[in-house]
């Protein structure tokens, strides 16, 4: 096999887990195609029901479901979304996330290329769980947190009472929502205590850097041609504005790149989203972006866990 090939045995047999006599949705568009027949290889060979959804250029961009498509997300066992990122097209996304989660299992794959599926995708899970695993020990329940970076970060909230996800590249049973590069954990801050200034690298897919600024969970001042591009976007609906993640990258063979997908990832960094809590804290929202902030200082209780990039656990 080649190195695209055993990414997508992985990601069938391991990841989604899929089974005989399963219903497998995979939405790909032209650009993924390669990978998405390296993953209906997989499936079919471990007996699913494989039924591929080409998104097609001349539709795009697209922000609802159409009938018949929200029929195929009720009937799916597990479905996988690798469409090219586009920031209009969130609202589909979201979409897929709340069908997968309450209907089958759900692995996005958003920007996904055939360099990260081989690179990130081809890995030991089991590593990537049991480091995940001991971050979110650490992390659960613990207080206060504070993030900081010499580009002028400094972020304090409240994560008590939040559960927290180890994105570990398990995504085999019914309910459950991953993405695959998977590493990373995250939670929803508590909105109310989330205070403070983020000076961000990244924010969605190629959208540079910037200023956010946070009074009670809620963005009250920015800078930068991407903060406000996806503003723009957002327009009045409140729920955009909104804090809905708190992440640290736990994937090794991540690196800080113009895909997000993969940038949240890199180890030892932070990301942060406005909009959905995917269930995790308060707010719901049709609207999530992630902003990356690299080198990072990350200390709960006073106590350094990441110190500029580095991990102390």
């Amino acid at each position: 096999m080649d190195e695209l090939s055993q990414a997508a045995e992985k990601a069938i047999v391991q990841a989604l887990a899929l089974k005989e006599g399963e219903q497998f949705l995979l939405v790909t568009d032209k650009q993924k195609l390669e990978i998405a027949e390296a993953l209906a290889y997989w499936a079919k060979e471990v007996g699913a029901e494989t039924t591929t959804y080409l998104m097609a250029e001349t539709l795009r961009p697209i922000t609802e479901p159409t009938t018949l498509f929200r029929l195929l997300c009720v009937k799916a066992s597990a479905m996988a979304y690798m469409l090219d990122a586009r920031m209009e097209e969130k609202p589909f996304r979201g979409y897929m996330v709340k069908a997968g989660v309450a209907n089958s299992r759900i692995c996005m794959m958003p920007g996904l290329t055939r360099d990260m599926m081989e690179r990130l995708v081809n890995i030991d899970f089991h590593e990537l769980d049991k480091f995940g695993q001991r971050l979110v020990d650490r992390l659960s329940d613990s207080g206060d947190v504070v993030v900081e970076n010499a580009a002028g970060t400094h972020i304090g909230f409240s994560v008590r009472g939040r559960k927290w996800k180890n994105d570990n590249g398990d995504i085999s049973h019914k309910g459950t929502h991953g993405n695959l590069p998977a590493g990373e954990v995250f939670t929803a801050p508590v909105e109310e205590s989330f205070n403070g200034k983020l000076a961000i690298s990244l924010i969605d897919d190629q959208l540079g850097e910037g200023i956010m600024e946070f009074a009670k969970g809620r963005l009250v001042r920015y800078e930068g041609k991407g903060v406000e591009k996806i503003l723009v976007h957002i327009g009045e609906d409140e729920t955009g504005k909104m804090v809905g993640e708190f992440g640290v990258g736990t994937n090794p063979k991540a690196r800080i790149c113009p895909n997000m997908l993969e940038a949240e990832k890199a180890y030892g960094t932070a990301h942060f989203a406005i909009g959905d809590s995917y269930g995790l804290g308060a707010n719901t929202s049709p609207h999530h972006y992630d902003a990356l902030v690299k080198d990072v200082s990350i200390r709960i209780g006073g106590e350094y866990i990441v110190r500029d990039g580095e991990f102390l656990i």
